[in-house]
């Protein structure tokens, strides 16, 4: 599992789906960029989980916390640092999954490639793990915009179902 990702603008992620908190530490982000603290949320909004009956229904507001690297609402271009608390975890829900691997969950995997075995809601292998990508895919988003760059992507096909038309007539 790799905890970084990216080369100018880099994101370390860190924490458990059941320890204190979720978080990263993001470098490369140019100075000066407004940091719009309702776009973050709402992008965490989007990933929220129990917004489905397959996800999920874990109850958390998900609220970021900018530790660093932004003054007076503006990037500094130093590294910005982030967390969001885990506040409704119920670590004691999964002591009867001790010696039992879930299906469809990547705890058999993680536990083969590290040798630990974190049974609390898969560890570092939770779906909870996206939130650091989420903020960090934020604060880029925030950067790309003041440079008058965006992207636009689409699903055109998932298994045998295809888009009949251009994807801008739906």
């Amino acid at each position: 599992m790799h905890n970084t990702f990216g080369t100018l603008f880099t994101l370390t992620t860190f924490g458990e789906s059941h320890g204190e908190a979720i978080g990263g530490v993001v470098d490369g982000m140019p100075a000066g960029i407004l940091i719009d603290m309702e776009f973050i949320q709402n992008e965490l909004r989007r990933r929220r989980p129990g917004q489905s009956h397959i996800t999920t229904q874990r109850n958390e507001q998900d609220q970021v916390e900018l530790l660093s690297g932004v003054f007076e609402g503006k990037s500094t271009g130093c590294p910005i640092g982030f967390i969001v608390r885990n506040t409704n975890q119920h670590s004691a829900d999964y002591d009867d999954l001790r010696s039992i691997f879930r299906p469809s969950h990547a705890d058999f995997t993680y536990t083969c490639k590290y040798g630990i075995r974190d049974y609390r809601g898969g560890g570092r292998s939770s779906a909870r793990i996206t939130i650091s990508r989420c903020v960090g895919g934020a604060l880029a988003k925030l950067a790309l915009r003041q440079m008058g760059v965006s992207i636009t992507a689409y699903t055109s096909q998932v298994g045998n179902i295809i888009l009949d038309r251009d994807y801008t007539k739906y």
